[in-house]
Order: C-alpha cells, then sequence, then structure tokens
C-alpha cells in the first residue's frame, strides 16, 4: 500500500478517475489480441470472499474491473486489494463502490505508484465479501475490466465469469 493509503483513494480517484477511465477506453478500443491474459473468480464460502485472480501476467501495471451479481442472493459487504500488484512496488488501491439494490461493485481499481516494471505471475486481484440473502446460486460477471503493462498498453484479458452457490 502506498503512503496515500486506502483512506485518500477516493481523494486520487477524484482527481484521476476520469482521465484513467476515458485512457482505459481508448486502449480498450486499439487492443492486441496477442497479449491475452486471463481473468478470473475464484470462489469462497457462502458467507466468504470471492477472489479475482489473474494468471501468467506480465508486467502489470494497473488494473480495474466491475463485478455484478444477483442482489436478491448475495449482498457484498466490502472489497480488499489482492497481494499481486504490491508484489512489484507501492500501490493506490480504490475499493469501489457497492450497489446491494443494483447488485454491482463497481470500478475497482489499483496500479503502482512510480516508474518500474509492473508484477508478474499469478495471483488475486483483489477479494470481495459477500453474505448469502438466500440459497441459490448467483452468477457473478465481471465488466470494464482493463489492465494496463508499465508502458500504458494494454494487456487484453479473457474474462471469465463465476458463480456462488449458497
Amino acid at each position: 500500500m502506498s503512503e496515500r493509503g486506502t483512506e485518500n483513494s477516493q481523494d486520487w480517484l477524484a482527481e484521476h478517475g476520469d482521465y484513467l477511465y476515458r485512457y482505459a477506453l481508448a486502449r480498450l478500443l486499439q487492443q492486441d489480441p496477442n497479449r491475452s491474459r486471463t481473468i478470473g473468480l475464484e470462489t469462497g464460502s457462502q458467507n466468504g470472499p470471492v477472489a479475482v485472480q489473474i494468471a501468467a501476467v506480465s508486467d502489470l501495471y494497473a488494473y480495474q474491473f466491475s463485478l455484478s451479481f444477483n442482489p436478491a442472493v448475495l449482498q457484498a459487504t466490502g472489497v480488499t486489494q489482492g497481494a499481486l500488484l504490491g508484489t512489484a512496488g507501492s500501490t493506490v488501491f480504490g475499493a469501489g463502490s457497492i450497489d446491494n439494490v443494483a447488485g454491482t461493485v463497481g470500478l475497482v481499481f489499483n496500479s503502482l505508484t512510480g516508474p518500474g516494471p509492473g508484477a508478474s505471475g499469478s495471483g488475486a486481484l483483489a477479494s470481495i465479501s459477500f453474505t448469502a440473502a438466500a440459497r441459490v446460486t448467483s452468477a457473478l460477471t465481471l465488466s470494464d475490466v482493463v489492465l494496463l503493462n508499465s508502458a500504458l498498453l494494454d494487456i487484453v484479458p479473457t474474462v471469465q465469469a463465476g458463480s456462488v452457490s449458497v
């Protein structure tokens, strides 16, 4: 975690979020299909966290994603930073916004702070905690996924959905 910490991530997002979103959207329109990496969901217990995982990535410098779920089945209670990006240096993490009426966790992001190579390998980007509101299965869908390398070029993801049975 950077010196800014999570307490200042809302300030950072307010200052840079619109630029980051517009830049990421523009980069998504220029995707290089030869740079694909898999991002998906690893589910925990019925009242446990769901890890957003990435496999075999090289030079990951920043990411963002949103997650949707069935709010009649699940209620999101929190988002925490995963360990992978922090292996390459200090980060600024934004936990996004939870909307349990719409069933979304919107625009979770993390970025390294300063020059240098990004993280490489496989691991968790973030974990989302849920409580079960009913005993059925809820689909989990990742969207708005953007992965950038240290040159701020796209790392095109192959996105895998998941589900939680409660």
